[in-house]
């Protein structure tokens, strides 16, 4: 696989849910063992199963998170204030190309139709994924920069 909006469609296709397929396009990045992100981003796939916030876009969230985080509370400044602000951002370019970023309301569920599909969640996510990851190249740490 060329790109890692095929690897996270091919992960889809197989059955990740959308948050796995995500979050496991970016493992090697990170040094993390897929099946074990897989484990952790299970239970966010289907809208955090309620059909809440897309679990493309948690997949997203996790892999800023991983980036981002200083992977402490101590010793130096504290990152969670910056990730949080950082998530946001993104999880609010998702909803300005798809109308949202609830399942319910990407699904169609409590509207008269679908905003898009599963599948183009996941490419957006992953795509803006890719796109925080260029904008923030001297920011890798915590894991990140463990395995440099």
């Amino acid at each position: 696989m060329n790109t890692k909006v095929e690897k996270a469609l091919e992960f889809h296709k197989k059955g990740y849910n959308c948050a796995q397929a995500v979050a496991c396009a970016f493992c090697e990045d990170f040094g993390i063992d897929e099946k074990e992100m897989f484990r952790m981003s299970e239970g966010f796939g289907f809208g955090m199963g309620m059909m809440e916030m897309c679990g493309a876009i948690s997949g997203m969230m996790m892999v800023i998170g991983l980036h981002n985080s200083v992977g402490s509370l101590e010793g130096s400044k504290p990152s969670k204030a910056d990730t949080y602000k950082k998530v946001k951002e993104y999880a609010l370019q998702f909803k300005e190309k798809n109308g949202s970023y609830l399942c319910r309301e990407l699904k169609g569920i409590s509207s008269d139709g679908p905003l898009c599909s599963c599948d183009q969640c996941v490419e957006d996510a992953v795509r803006l994924t890719e796109k925080y990851l260029a904008e923030n190249k001297s920011n890798i740490t915590s894991c990140a920069q463990e395995q440099i």
